[in-house]
């Protein structure tokens, strides 16, 4: 299954881009050699680069948050004051600490003041309970625990299973905290009262962090469902600052509006460096809300924004406006922004500078889109290549020399990024993980590359297109079915808002059949007649989806991933999907019709054939 290269780039193209890109041309080029230096001896990463911005603009706004407003200078001093209650306290460099509070001001100065003295915040997601939260923090060994009272409750019902020395559990009230800092709840203690009376002086210890010294965990879902942590150290934040932040070029008189959550790499890292190596503000939201996101663009006065793709659909999906351009953010930094929308998106909005980006937690590689060319995820200067990929061997194509071999521009193949003294694999925690996601011997004896698990189509001058994860395809009358390309090409219906394909079992037969949960525009019927006749012109017959079954709203996790293991458990079987409409395509017919009990019976004893 393949789609058309219409996006694929020319000289011409590229010449287009030329003048725009001169203009930036040294700041993007200072800022590139700053990602790439290999200097283990100098002083970087994010404590450094705020440290940087407090002295060039110590005066601006920092930070944004409902009616709160930080200068960098009173938000550094803030910070510092939490570096040094925790030097006291006998935490060092290469310690971690548990950081988990919603997207407010104490979660970013709780990262910062961590960072000043080298201790590794480990960025728990706000929404884990039970299990999962107890093999998160677990996992990363921790010697202190920092939670917003919001978070309390699901770290307190796991308390005893928790290997963390209980004088170290910190709490910060649900409240602005330096004027009201509450009283902590039993077996725990306020921070905001413990800071209160230490230094607000920049803790030496900053200058003594280095690109190798890790800054973060990130939590990455794994395909076994339990997360994994993967080290994300000062010299990858400086790859972002350099390479994303000084490319987007943000100025101090600039705003951007975040409201992805900040324990999620795209927020945390991307976004706020973006904003500090301008001297610009940020601005922050609790959760995402599509009809508020542009009243908050409006009252911030915000000039950029950060996205994830299904973000981007969410305020597609609200009703058009006469007030839909009348902002001043223009520029927008983020990745997943599909083609089926992203023209539409840039023109209803106003939005003339899409920063899409590709990088993973964990990986070496990264992309963006320095020349704001639409539908790719941009350029990349690191070592990459994009490899045939065997989709029913789940492996890359070696040929007789046991090498792997490169696609050819237009094509698709799978993203590997070469692991060199510039662009390292930090890994994760799991020695295990790690030995699986190097290829060796890959184009000579000795060789290793990075495995990102993402499939990516070649379209020239070192620009790519994000085609399919490894893991979201599924096999169907002996071919291969990509649920991303299905479900751009679903989602260009006019009537779905929303579409997720996934492979599901029928008995007796091979393979897994097309299923799509979808969701229809607001005040919007789906004409099921209209969406075949579009499925059948658009894609072979293999990939057309076989079951639809329609939902109000998309179940997401916090950073917007369909939340597709539910739906494949579920299936088909209306004794497990809450009443929500199901169709089918019968083998031999040419429309869906409703599935009900006593069909969904005969298609499981095998009365249709497939």
């Amino acid at each position: 299954m393949s789609t058309p290269h219409a996006d694929v780039i020319s000289p011409l193209d590229v010449a287009r881009k030329l003048p725009g890109l001169l203009l930036k041309a040294p700041r993007m080029i200072k800022g590139l050699i700053m990602a790439n230096s290999t200097n283990t001896t100098t002083p970087l990463g994010l404590a450094w680069a705020f440290e940087k911005s407090t002295q060039e603009n110590p005066h601006g706004i920092a930070l944004y948050y409902e009616d709160q407003q930080f200068s960098y200078a009173g938000f550094n001093q803030w910070a510092n004051r939490i570096a040094h209650h925790f030097l006291a306290r006998g935490l060092k460099k290469g310690d971690v600490a548990v950081v988990l509070i919603e997207n407010r001001p104490e979660l970013l100065v709780t990262v910062l003041g961590l960072a000043k003295i080298g201790v590794v915040s480990a960025l728990v997601n706000t929404s884990q309970t039970g299990k999962v939260l107890t093999h998160s923090i677990n996992l990363v060994e921790p010697k202190a625990m920092i939670v917003g009272a919001e978070c309390v409750q699901a770290v307190n019902d796991v308390a005893a299973e928790l290997c963390l020395p209980a004088d170290q559990r910190y709490w910060f009230a649900d409240a602005p905290t330096q004027t009201k800092p509450g009283r902590a709840p039993k077996g725990w203690k306020s921070l905001a009262k413990d800071i209160k009376d230490c230094p607000n002086y920049n803790p030496p210890t900053t200058q003594k962090n280095f690109r190798p010294d890790g800054l973060f965990y990130v939590y990455t879902s794994g395909t076994t469902g339990l997360p994994k942590a993967a080290v994300f150290n000062n010299g990858r934040w400086m790859k972002a600052y350099g390479g994303f932040g000084y490319t987007f070029n943000l100025k101090t008189d600039d705003v951007l509006y975040a409201t992805l959550p900040f324990y999620h790499a795209t927020a945390m890292v991307v976004c706020w460096s973006s904003v500090l190596a301008g001297n610009a503000g940020l601005a922050i939201r609790r959760k995402f809300s599509a009809s508020e996101f542009w009243d908050d663009v409006r009252r911030y006065n915000a000039s950029a924004f950060g996205y994830v793709g299904e973000l981007c659909r969410y305020l597609l999906e609200k009703p058009a406006s006469e007030k839909d351009r009348q902002h001043r953010a223009t520029k927008m930094v983020g990745n997943g922004l599909r083609p089926s929308i992203w023209g539409e998106f840039k023109a209803r909005f106003g939005v003339e500078e899409v920063a899409e980006l590709y990088a993973s937690s964990e990986g070496n590689v990264g992309f963006t889109n320095i020349f704001n060319f639409d539908n790719t995820v941009g350029f990349s200067p690191m070592p990459y290549a994009l490899v045939k990929y065997d989709k029913e061997a789940e492996a890359p194509v070696r040929n007789a020399k046991g090498l792997m071999i490169e696609v050819k521009r237009g094509e698709v193949g799978l993203l590997i990024g070469e692991i060199t003294e510039k662009t390292p694999f930090d890994g994760y925690t799991d020695s295990d993980k790690n030995a699986k996601s190097i290829f060796s011997d890959v184009f000579k004896q000795g060789d290793k590359y990075f495995n990102t698990g993402d499939l990516m189509r070649e379209i020239g001058f070192r620009h790519a297109q994000f085609v399919d994860r490894t893991g979201d395809t599924f096999r169907w009358k002996g071919e291969n079915v990509s649920t991303t390309e299905v479900e751009n090409i679903m989602t260009a219906h006019p009537d779905l808002a929303e579409a997720v394909v996934y492979g599901v079992e029928i008995a007796n037969t091979n393979g897994r059949a097309g299923m799509a949960a979808i969701t229809p525009h607001e005040g919007h019927d789906v004409n099921f007649a209209t969406l075949l006749s579009h499925l059948k012109t658009e894609l072979p017959t293999y990939a057309v989806p076989v079951f639809l079954r329609v939902k109000a709203a998309m179940e997401t996790t916090g950073t917007f991933k369909y939340q597709k293991s539910g739906l494949k458990t579920e299936a088909f079987d209306p004794a497990k999907t809450g009443g929500e409409p199901l169709y089918v395509l019968l083998p031999g017919t040419t429309e869906y019709v409703p599935l009900t009990v006593a069909m969904q019976a005969d298609i499981e004893a095998g009365a249709y054939r497939f």
